[in-house]
């Protein structure tokens, strides 16, 4: 009997379990047409999106090729990955969770805590892309046929029977977003700038922005499941 290796890939960021969305590298050239965005906003250029969607190509292509060298014919993978919806990101926000950190970090520069130019250079390498992206790469790259994919939304706060102040919901839920993020993108920030930023007090602040938008919106991520076979 032939055997089959099953290969699940996840980790944690605080929210729920996902698998290679870190590209390798932040795109080069972002530092001139990106400014106060840290990721791909609704006002960034398409050239933005363009290179960030590149990276991810050749990351993501490299990381099914060395899987591919691991797993057995006929083995199997399963992935889960953040995602967006939408190839188009200019008419609505699908990484709110990243455009409301850089309004923070802007706000900070307001207050001389920090300088312009150091937001302006930083870029988070990270990339979240749809599930017709995800489907070219893995048809394109060879090493595995697509047997499934699901899509599905994951809320930023789970619901919950509120008998309390509502008000106190959500601001333990964005405390519990602004944790989760925290633990991904705090290592990005240190090696980015230093000592120069009160951690502690960039994510205080940030929490009060995800509470102000969790009272006006339901936000969720938006998350892509994979069943892989090696051919």
């Amino acid at each position: 009997m032939e055997s089959k290796n099953i290969l699940h890939m996840n980790a944690g960021n605080g929210e729920t379990s996902y698998a290679n969305n870190s590209t390798l590298q932040v795109p080069e050239g972002l530092e001139s047409n990106n400014k106060e965005n840290i990721y791909i906003a609704m006002t960034s250029p398409a050239d933005v999106l363009e290179s960030y969607a590149n990276q991810f190509q050749r990351d993501f292509s490299k990381f099914l090729s060395v899987r591919g060298d691991e797993i057995v014919c006929g083995g199997r993978m399963v992935l889960s990955l953040a995602g967006r919806r939408m190839r188009d990101t200019s008419s609505i926000d699908e990484n709110a969770q990243y455009t409301i950190l850089a309004e923070t970090l802007h706000d900070m520069v307001i207050e001389g805590l920090m300088e312009k130019d150091d937001l302006y250079s930083f870029n988070v390498p990270i990339y979240t892309p749809c599930p017709q992206e995800v489907e070219t790469i893995i048809s394109n790259q060879g090493s595995f046929k697509l047997d499934k994919m699901d899509v599905y939304p994951v809320p930023w706060v789970p619901s919950r029977d509120v008998d309390g102040d509502l008000l106190f919901e959500k601001m333990r839920g964005a405390k519990d977003v602004a944790g989760g993020i925290r633990a991904v993108v705090e290592p990005m920030l240190a090696s980015h700038f230093g000592k120069v930023l009160n951690y502690d007090v960039v994510f205080e602040k940030y929490g009060k922005k995800l509470a102000e938008h969790l009272s006006k919106e339901k936000p969720s991520y938006f998350t892509i499941a994979i069943s892989l076979r090696r051919k």
